[in-house]
């Protein structure tokens, strides 16, 4: 079983740094909208809970 590594961190309301092995990103959004995700690997992804089993997600590399 492989070991992972990830942590979270609130820097201001709306706004997370997360951290794992590999790379970091930068989580901005409300707790009700979108949320909008950039990768220090180039991802961009945009994702919004919606209620029942109806999550979005859309993901992009630059």
């Amino acid at each position: 079983m492989p070991l992972t590594f990830r942590k979270s961190f609130r820097i201001l309301p709306g706004v997370r740094l997360n951290i794992n092995r590999k790379s970091w990103s930068i989580t901005t959004g409300s707790k009700h909208g979108p949320h909008h995700t950039r990768s220090s690997t180039g991802r961009r992804t945009t994702s919004m809970n919606l209620p029942g089993p109806f999550g979005w997600r859309k993901t992009r590399r630059s």
